[in-house]
């Protein structure tokens, strides 16, 4: 049976490095072979890139990639992202974080916040799960950033680089991410490295707004 909220060897990894039960919503990335928008926001991780000595690079988001193109992996994704759509949805996330006793949820391993409407299921969830610390990594810019001082406590907003509207985030004041080829470029640029243990982006686990993680 397919289920909402699973862990992925990186939160499998973080949960018994530290002790704490992390799960995660997972969802389509960018598209859906019907053509329906996912990640309404996305700019970086789909463009083409034409370098200085003319060779042309697509880049692709890593979760349009490796396992999450394994036929049984789409069609769990997909299915997740139609029931996101439901009315069904609010109280069957609640009912599994409360059924695996979920500590941490990651929203989003793949997949981004699409509209309001859906924005908004996931504050509901938050709200009626206050000892539930949730979190997310986002392009979707403009459906928060006139909003974060509304946003529940027990949840963490981590704006990504590559955003369509990445103009509007305030880098100073702002939780944001970007992504490093090396570790050593990471450590050098002052961010805080998540790429080992997921919790390490949170606000739970570091005072630090930016946030590193190594190309994969």
């Amino acid at each position: 049976m397919t289920q909402l909220l699973t862990q992925n060897s990186k939160l499998k990894k973080t949960s018994k490095e530290l002790g704490k039960r992390v799960f995660n919503f997972g969802m389509t990335a960018w598209k859906t072979a019907h053509g329906d928008v996912v990640c309404p926001y996305a700019k970086d991780c789909i463009q083409t890139k034409t370098l200085d000595d003319g060779k042309v690079i697509q880049y692709k988001c890593y979760a349009q990639m490796g396992m999450y193109n394994f036929p049984n992996v789409k069609k769990a994704y997909l299915w997740r992202l139609e029931m996101s759509k439901t009315d069904e949805f609010i109280d069957t996330v609640i009912a599994e974080i409360r059924k695996k006793r979920v500590e941490y949820l990651r929203i989003h391993d793949s997949g981004d916040f699409y509209n309001r409407t859906y924005v908004n299921k996931w504050i509901t969830i938050m709200n009626e799960c206050p000892d539930v610390r949730f979190y997310a990594y986002t392009k979707s810019v403009p459906l928060f950033i006139r909003r974060l001082d509304e946003l529940p406590k027990n949840f963490d907003l981590i704006f990504s680089d590559g955003s369509t509207h990445g103009h509007l985030v305030d880098k100073t004041i702002h939780r944001f991410s970007s992504v490093f080829n090396t570790l050593q470029d990471l450590v050098k640029a002052g961010y805080a490295n998540a790429s080992e243990l997921d919790l390490f982006a949170t606000k739970w686990f570091t005072k630090n707004n930016k946030i590193g993680l190594i190309y994969h």
